[in-house]
């Protein structure tokens, strides 16, 4: 059965040596002292350990069941769910007002990493809580503030995000869901919702629906969009629950994988339900909720790659196939083990080079949260929001890929369910799907987000990658050769591009929106080259200082130069690709397909 050891040293050494939270200005930055963190991620690590990752395989065979009305989660669950809440994790990031830890969301973000690749269908159930309370936390009136989020921190009471409908899902202009005034301020929502992560189950007292739905009488399209909060039992004025209401589940939906999360089909009958935000700017509010889910997707991403590659390395180093091309390695035994051959370092280096870079730029991008909310930064809000697209959609196309790559190792038994990696592979397909598929992440990041304040943001990274390069370069040759001039480059072809779009795009928008998945694919790229880069720069620093763990920071070299040597250059192709236009793309008729 597939194993899990989180990478506590590896976040710590992106925390202090690369990102030196103690050093910047963000509020509540000062108290993150590696002992500190070492302490949270230690314990958090445990909890995964020997927890979490044990009910991943059973959770994911057994799945959930659907039985008068109610869904039952896999066996073992809600024990484990009992014990996630015993240690206040879901409420580590969350005001202390409502019973959370107020730690950065840097910290949670190192934190959900763990779970997640632990047991990401588990995982889900207070991900999706988190995201509908930090909706409700921006958006909501101090009542329902008081009323839904000190059980929500907690999770003695869960949330969902409702949007998709049959018909609709990327469009959501085209919903029928709709919500009739009352006279006692309240809505009654009718209409039916499908793929609804944690949409029913046994874990929780209570689940607070978050609804999109239409006033009747209101604009036309995505702007009589507004949202509801719809509790499955309405509350007292005391706190205790009432009634049912009336909201119940269809059916759970037969899926490719995260079979332990309870992905369901909701039906509002009449549902009481109660305004969150403004009428009409329901989008808005849920958009809150939307950009904190691609980045925890984008997490996803990661989170998979990086326990189907530890899973792959074992097995590598265990399964013994064939001789070295150089020469027996292993002369003892009857063959030598698989790591010996280049191929396979190849597809290793590949995934452990993207694991430890995307990990680098989550953690860096929490920062930016961080200072937008913590210190009111506009201008790392704005940054972050460009770069939310790249997280989810870049981060989670190549993570499946990697899932892949991991399975691929095993050769035969990859795909056998008895050595549990094809899970990995079908838990990260979501990822690529939820919270806005990853073509429209690619259209919102050309389409949208270059623009987004006359492109002040995306001229903000490339001369953030300017100064990096031009502050850091001179001092070392090979660092200089290996890092520094790669990125360089990179950073040119990403320029290059966004050059294309400007003076392409506006004559014909498909140029720039037939290029936009290559894009966002070279902006990813260029972002990890970035990572690596500093990266490159802490390792040096600490082994020049004497670092006693020489071979650690050795070998963070080593994959750095393999990711700038042999990942970055694909802004090369990318930008190719870009600069051929739409002709090839639009060229056929539809009836020609």
């Amino acid at each position: 059965m597939p194993t899990y050891t989180a990478p506590t040293k590896d976040l710590q050494f992106v925390l202090h040596d690369v990102l030196k939270v103690t050093e910047a200005k963000t509020p509540g930055y000062e108290d993150l002292e590696p002992d500190f963190t070492s302490a949270i991620l230690e314990e958090a690590g445990k909890l995964t350990t020997e927890v979490l990752a044990p009910l991943n395989v059973s959770g994911d065979k057994e799945g959930c069941r659907l039985e008068n009305g109610v869904v039952y989660t896999p066996a073992g669950f809600k024990d484990a769910f009992e014990k996630v809440k015993e240690g206040g994790w879901p409420g580590l990031d969350m005001p202390e007002q409502y019973g959370g830890q107020n730690m950065p969301a840097v910290i949670g973000s190192a934190v959900g990493e763990m779970f997640s690749s632990a047991n990401m269908a588990f995982t889900m159930y207070q991900g999706l809580t988190h995201g509908a309370a930090s909706a409700i936390l921006a958006h909501g009136t101090d009542a329902q503030k008081d009323t839904y989020l000190p059980n929500m921190v907690s999770c003695d009471w869960t949330g969902t995000m409702n949007l998709t409908e049959p018909h609709c899902g990327t469009d959501l202009g085209l919903m029928r869901t709709k919500a009739v005034p009352q006279d006692d301020g309240s809505y009654k929502i009718t209409g039916q919702k499908i793929f609804i992560s944690s949409g029913e189950h046994d874990m929780a007292d209570n689940i607070i629906h978050l609804v999109l739905a239409k006033i009747e009488g209101g604009p036309e399209g995505i702007k009589g969009v507004s949202l509801f909060i719809v509790p499955k039992f309405m509350v007292n004025e005391d706190g205790s629950l009432g009634e049912r209401n009336g909201v119940a589940v269809g059916s759970i939906e037969e899926k490719m994988g995260i079979h332990g999360n309870s992905t369901c089909v909701m039906n509002y009958d009449d549902a009481k339900g109660f305004l969150l935000g403004t009428e009409h700017k329901g989008m808005r509010a849920m958009f809150t909720m939307m950009n904190e889910a691609r980045l925890g997707v984008g997490m996803q991403g990661l989170s998979q790659a990086e326990v189907a590659y530890q899973n792959a390395v074992a097995y590598a180093h265990d399964r013994l196939q064939g001789r070295a091309v150089t020469g027996a390695e292993a002369p003892e035994k009857a063959a030598d083990p698989l790591i010996v051959h280049p191929d396979i370092r190849r597809s290793l280096m590949d995934q452990k080079s993207f694991a430890e870079g995307a990990r680098a730029f989550i953690l860096w991008g929490a920062t930016m949260i961080d200072a937008a909310h913590r210190s009111e930064d506009k201008d790392a809000d704005g940054l972050v929001s460009l770069l939310t697209p790249v997280i989810k959609g870049f981060l989670t196309d190549v993570g499946y890929d990697m899932t892949v790559k991991a399975q691929q190792i095993y050769g035969g038994h990859g795909y056998i369910e008895e050595w549990g990696m094809s899970q990995f592979t079908r838990d990260a397909r979501i990822a690529m799907i939820y919270e806005g598929a990853n073509g429209v992440q690619a259209l919102d990041l050309v389409g949208r987000k270059l623009a987004q304040d006359g492109g002040k943001h995306v001229m903000a990274f490339f001369d953030l990658v300017k100064g990096f390069c031009k502050d850091n370069a001179g001092q070392d040759a090979a660092y200089d050769a290996e890092f520094i001039e790669p990125l360089k480059a990179a950073s040119k072809d990403l320029q290059a591009a966004g050059m294309y779009f400007m003076q392409n795009g506006m004559k014909n928008p498909n140029n720039a929106l037939a290029g936009s998945n290559d894009f966002m694919h070279m902006f990813g790229h260029v972002c990890l080259g970035l990572m690596w880069a500093m990266m490159g720069k802490a390792a040096r620093e600490a082994l020049a200082a004497g670092a006693s763990d020489t071979a650690f920071y050795e070998t963070k070299l080593a994959t750095g130069r393999y990711y700038m040597a042999r990942q970055l250059p694909a802004t090369s192709l990318h930008l190719k690709r870009i600069e051929t236009g739409a002709d090839t793309v639009m060229a056929l008729e539809a009836a020609a397909f």
